[in-house]
């Protein structure tokens, strides 16, 4: 119990590192892709400027995935179910795969043609395809070190398929599933294999055939929390010395295709002259959200806090019809400020932002139901839009 204890301080230590560099991390990389394409937007005539910017662009992008996984690791993401292909999803982290694995392992994927999409959140998603990675590397380096001679290396394959499981399937295995249409991804390792005595407990929190200081018995528990919450389920076939097999089978999502995204640019219907106030206490990303609200058409007040948001909204004649306010500040949070101004400005809506996407966030009630919710890092087009809809759909009540 203490060595499990220990385990699981030093996980949450870690998460809780993660998830604060984060949130910095997103807050940094919401002023650069927004400032970025507000850039892009202004440049038309000089096409080598438009290339530089364009790449500024994309790399931030390409670092805001990055967080997500970092999210991901610490569980700390908030969990958004959409479309996905899984063979998209594989494609785009083959290379960290192939980093993460080594060298001295093949690695191959087979990924199913024409698959069936399903409806999963893409962090999580990638989470479970990187545990499972990992746990595959980790049996084929047992396999060579227990066994004295045998040279490094192995195999490990990636592959999808469709599937239609009827109830044969289920009972043949014992387990209580709907027969239907699954989506199939299976990992497969030429690693040390199980017996039966372990593959019973591999799910089971802090069980783990490392050593101490090389696992913490939690990549498994988690890869089986994930697939059930996303109503999947996870079969294992392993023997020992013959490597195992990890299938994880997630339901088909009943749409054919998916809206293709599009270059993001302003349009006239997302401006307005509404007044809008900003509580950020990050100046970056405050000057940010105001450039981009002001070149709308909307009327911008601003302030650095809570404390600082609610003079400002005493000393101000007239109607604020929005606060936009990041929820964790210093001296006073989102939420507070956002009950506090409310008996002032009785029709005001209010759109909560974050890079926080951790238990700090559900103690200040921003995933609570009807409450509106940005997460950073966003793009100018992306801010533009919500703050429309937050304040159309109020209107509309």
């Amino acid at each position: 119990m203490e060595k499990q204890l220990r385990q699981s301080q030093k996980l949450e230590a870690i998460g809780t590192l993660a998830g604060g560099i984060a949130h910095d991390f997103n807050n940094l990389l919401t002023i650069i892709i927004g400032n970025a394409q507000l850039a892009l937007m202004n440049v038309i005539k000089d096409e080598s400027l438009r290339k530089q910017m364009g790449e500024i662009k994309k790399a931030g992008n390409k670092a805001a995935s990055l967080t997500r996984q970092l999210l991901a690791f610490s569980r700390r993401q908030i969990i958004k179910p959409q479309v996905l292909d899984l063979n998209e999803e594989i494609k785009e982290m083959e290379k960290m795969l192939k980093r993460t694995i080594g060298e001295d392992i093949e690695f191959q994927t087979i990924l199913g043609h024409e698959l069936w999409k399903v409806y999963a959140d893409s962090g999580q998603i990638n989470h479970v395809i990187i545990n499972m990675v990992v746990n595959a590397r980790d049996a084929i380096s047992a396999c060579a070190d227990s066994e004295a001679g045998r040279p490094q290396g192995g195999k490990l394959t990636v592959k999808t398929a469709n599937a239609y499981l009827d109830e044969n399937y289920f009972s043949d295995r014992g387990i209580k599933e709907m027969p239907g249409p699954y989506v199939m991804l299976a990992v497969s390792d030429t690693g040390i294999g199980m017996d039966k005595e372990i593959r019973e407990h591999i799910f089971e929190p802090f069980f783990t055939t490392k050593d101490v200081d090389k696992g913490t018995g939690l990549g498994l528990s988690t890869v089986y929390g994930i697939v059930k919450q996303n109503k999947g389920f996870i079969w294992v076939y392993s023997e020992p010395g013959q490597g195992s097999t990890f299938s994880v089978y997630l339901p088909k999502m009943n749409v054919d295709t998916e809206p293709e995204e599009k270059e993001q640019t302003f349009v006239d219907e997302l401006c307005g002259s509404e007044t809008v106030l900003i509580v950020e206490d990050d100046e970056g990303l405050l000057k940010l959200v105001q450039n981009v609200l002001q070149g709308c058409g909307y009327r911008v007040l601003s302030a650095e806090n809570g404390e600082k948001a609610l003079r400002v909204g005493k000393e101000h004649e007239g109607q604020i019809d929005l606060m936009i306010t990041d929820v964790v500040m210093p001296k006073m949070g989102g939420r507070e400020a956002a009950d506090r101004l409310q008996p002032l400005y009785p029709q005001m809506k209010v759109l909560y932002m974050s890079g926080y996407t951790d238990n700090a966030i559900v103690h200040h009630g921003v995933l609570e139901s009807g409450l509106n919710f940005l997460e950073k890092p966003f793009t100018p087009e992306c801010l533009a839009r919500k703050v429309r809809e937050v304040l159309d759909k109020e209107q509309r009540k």
